[in-house]
């Protein structure tokens, strides 16, 4: 007993300093916007600009179902005269200032269209719901697959929701503080993918004895690469 309890706090020591000491690099990638509108549930006539007059600029807009992303490079604000941000949609328009000075890039506001304010970075609420999203749907995967393995044991299906639910918790939490259109995005899950395999074999071959060690191994080698190939699709078609 004492020596699970050992190895889960080495675990999830171990998935919190990988974490935290990853620096995020941009390299060549892409450009990333230098201000990045999230607008929840926005209308499909929504339309967002900046400055005024002929330097108005009329942001580039991306859906992800549940809400549209509105962006501005730094090669457009620097037509713009003003960081006067212009919204309009059929039921009226209207305008709001951004302070200066700004960051270079990942300047990123939440839009409320309803209170006609403009929030800096994301909302709290907004990555709760989507962290969870994410887990519960990696959970899903897995637990089909590791009963399709033969996996009946309680206390293998305990270790099971563990051991996810920290490292699962940790990655979603991890590619949170991501810029939601970060070009790289796919290459930092890859990496984070291979810190959890590492893991979940050390962790699944100490506390699972349900079946061989074999057995086991194939498993977490399956669901991670099924993990790796749905979390791909998650985030090209939900928000980050």
């Amino acid at each position: 007993m004492l020596r699970k309890k050992k190895l889960f706090l080495l675990m999830t020591l171990s998935m919190i300093m990988a974490i935290a000491l990853i620096s995020v690099c941009y390299g060549n990638s892409a450009e990333p916007p230098s201000i990045l509108i999230i607008v929840p549930n926005a209308p499909e006539d929504l339309e967002i600009s900046i400055g005024s007059g002929n330097t108005n600029m009329k942001a580039n807009m991306r859906d992800k179902i549940i809400e549209k992303y509105y962006a501005f490079y730094s090669s457009e604000l620097r037509i713009a005269n003003d960081y006067n941000i212009n919204v309009s949609t059929r039921e009226g328009s209207f305008e709001i200032s951004l302070e200066k000075p700004l960051r270079t890039y990942n300047n990123i506001y939440t839009l409320d269209l309803k209170d006609q304010t403009l929030t800096p970075g994301k909302l709290l609420s907004r990555s709760i719901l989507l962290v969870s999203i994410r887990i519960i749907l990696t959970l899903a995967i897995e637990a089909i697959i590791f009963w399709l393995f033969g996996f009946r044991n309680k206390k293998s299906w305990i270790a099971f929701l563990i051991i996810n639910l920290i490292t699962q918790g940790a990655l979603n939490i991890w590619l949170n503080g991501f810029s939601p259109m970060a070009s790289y995005l796919i290459f930092s899950l890859i990496f984070g993918e291979f810190l959890i395999f590492i893991t979940e074999i050390i962790a699944f071959l100490a506390l699972t004895k349900e079946h061989r060690r074999a057995r086991t191994l194939l498993y977490v080698l399956t669901a991670n690469f099924l993990s790796l190939f749905a979390g791909g699709y998650i985030i090209t078609i939900l928000p980050i």
